[in-house]
């Protein structure tokens, strides 16, 4: 296996287990679910806001759209293997599919998450918003931030943070500023 595959192997292993929230090896409907919930939460978002029941919904319909293309046994259940072979096959996330699916998942985030409503996230916020939705901690993100924030305004935008998770999972340049979103992928 050459460098690069591996390098999309633990790009792909660490997004996998960023979105499995009980960490039992597998993805299912709640880890989606219980995780947008527990966001809007972190942000004082309650059951009646518009903004988190949009959050919910996208999640919800990303896992639907996962489980169609990547349940490939049927349990209801993703496996790691099984999350890795859909990516493999062009069924996750495509250059060409990618701003269909994530432009409309980073604008609800946004929505919770941009507590000033002015489109740019602070540190603060990107710090919470991460922490709570795929438990990534604070240095990590911290460190993400700064490589992200290419204009070093100190604020990130939702198109800087869509290029960002563009550029971690199609740019294979292990020096791009997008693997760092997630965290270190090598010891």
């Amino acid at each position: 296996m050459s460098q690069m595959n591996d390098f999309l192997e633990r790009r792909l292993a660490r997004r996998f287990r960023a979105h499995d929230t009980n960490q039992n090896g597998y993805l299912e409907r709640r880890d989606f679910d219980i995780s947008a919930v527990r966001m809007a939460e972190e942000f004082g978002h309650g059951p009646e806001s518009p903004a988190r029941q949009k959050l919910v919904e996208i999640s919800l319909g990303l896992w639907e759209h996962l489980r169609k293309v990547a349940d490939l046994d049927t349990d209801g259940r993703i496996s790691l293997a099984e999350y890795k072979a859909a990516f493999a096959a062009g069924l996750l996330e495509t250059a060409e599919s990618f701003d269909a699916g994530y432009v409309p998942y980073i604008n609800a985030v946004m929505a919770v998450a941009d507590q000033d409503g002015d489109g740019k996230l602070t540190a603060s916020e990107q710090i919470r918003w991460m922490g709570s939705l795929m438990h990534v901690p604070e240095p990590v993100v911290r460190e993400a931030f700064h490589r992200i924030d290419k204009d070093n305004d100190g604020f990130i935008t939702a198109s800087e943070l869509v290029e960002a998770i563009r550029g971690y999972y199609f740019d294979e340049s292990p020096d791009s500023p997008a693997h760092w979103l997630l965290g270190p992928l090598y010891p």
